[in-house]
């Protein structure tokens, strides 16, 4: 199989394609430093599987693969990532990830998920088999994003005035999400949320 590494870490996208090199059926044809070089590297040589950290700078894994999805590639994505958290991994699923595994996995862990993708099925790490299982988030879009704007440290009167809405309706968001997520407080909810991944 024909596989192009993603990744924004010299040192572990190189030790990953000399020892995937050594399978006697996997050939590593490209390695990319980002999202957009990942693309680049699909589009000139075709490969079967593209191996994708989700934290890379121009385009994020996930967004590469969410563009897999888009165009039909029948290049087949798997995540490879240090991050186990339950919004990632199912943002991943829905946008057609084949795989996602974390990076202390063993090497021959990752070879025999890429033969499992290969041929069709769908590769996870045991740790992460759980996380079908983790509650999806109860936030609105609207809710997160006045979330998200708390965690940069905006107060709620500055976010009234960026989303054009009155004080009082963003004080009732904040309010809301607090008591959803059970939380003590913004920053607790805050937390809560970053810690479950559904802040992304």
């Amino acid at each position: 199989m024909r596989v192009i590494i993603a990744e924004d870490q010299a040192m572990l996208r190189g030790a990953l394609s000399a020892l995937l090199d050594l399978e006697n059926d996997i050939e590593v044809v490209g390695q990319a430093e980002n999202g957009r070089q990942a693309v680049q590297l699909i589009q000139e040589y075709s490969p079967d599987i593209c191996i994708l950290d989700i934290e890379m700078p121009e385009m994020t894994g996930l967004e590469v693969a969410e563009y897999l999805q888009d165009e039909q590639y029948s290049c087949r994505a798997v995540i490879l990532t240090t991050f186990s958290r339950a919004g990632y991994f199912q943002r991943a699923m829905r946008a057609g990830a084949y795989g996602y595994l974390l990076k202390d996995s063993p090497i021959d862990e990752l070879s025999r998920a890429l033969r499992r993708v290969q041929s069709g099925g769908r590769a996870i790490s045991p740790e992460l088999s759980m996380a079908f299982w983790e509650p999806k988030n109860p936030l609105t879009e609207r809710e997160r994003e006045v979330l998200g704007l708390l965690a940069t440290g905006l107060s709620v009167k500055e976010i009234a005035v960026q989303l054009f809405l009155s004080y009082g309706t963003v004080r009732n968001y904040v309010s809301e999400l607090i008591q959803k997520l059970e939380a003590k407080n913004r920053i607790d909810a805050i937390s809560i949320a970053e810690k479950m991944g559904w802040l992304e």
